[in-house]
Parts: structure tokens; sequence; C-alpha cells
């Protein structure tokens, strides 16, 4: 079993910041990418950042300069540090594991809402 347990989500005026954080833990191994994706209604399922065991990150064009991609290894943590938030930033967030050889494992997603 991998639990990827989420938190950091919630209501934020635009212009405002919110860091998100995915703990992944259980019988995981060998983390290959840690990353976020976001899905709002209506559309399909996005790619928001992404970042390898080695360092490598690929983020949205979208979120470029506004959001950043972190981890904590030795805590198999994945943070995404989001700033000047805009109202098309509003969506579900969701954590995103691949690990060991070919498995991914998803979390069960938080709300993020920009809104005044």
């Amino acid at each position: 079993q991998v639990q990827l347990v989420e938190s950091g989500g919630g209501l934020v005026q635009p212009g405002g910041s919110l860091r998100l954080s995915c703990a992944a833990s259980g019988s995981i191994f060998s983390i290959r990418r840690m990353g976020w994706y976001r899905q709002s209604p209506g559309n399909e399922r996005e790619l928001v950042a992404v970042i390898t065991s080695g360092g490598s990150s690929t983020s949205a064009d979208s979120v470029k300069g506004r959001f950043t991609i972190s981890t904590d290894n030795a805590k198999n943590t994945v943070y995404l540090q989001m700033n000047s938030l805009k109202p098309e930033d509003t969506a579900v967030y969701y954590c995103n594991v691949r690990w060991g050889g070919s498995f991914e494992s998803w979390g069960q997603g938080t709300q993020v809402t920009v809104s005044s």
C-alpha cells in the first residue's frame, strides 16, 4: 500500500500565496518523479509542475515564474509554493508520484480556490 497525503489547499484572494505539501508513505521505493497536476470543472487534468529524483523540473507555461516545486527526499515529500495566484489557478490539485519500475500513484486531491 502506498499513501499520498496532501495538505495546504484552501481559499485565497487573487495575488495571494499557498503552499501545497504531499507526503508519500507505505510500500514506496525508488521514487523517480514527484509532482502536481490540477483539474478544474469541464477541463482535463493538466500538469502543473514535476521534479525528478535528480532535481530536474518541468512546469506549465501558465505557472512559470509564480509556482516553485521542491522536494525533501528524506521525507518523500514534494511541495508546491504558489505565489501571485490568479482566479484561473482555481482547481483541484493532485499529487503524483512515479516510483519503482513503472508504478504511479495519485493523491486524493486538494481544492485550491482563488477568489475575492
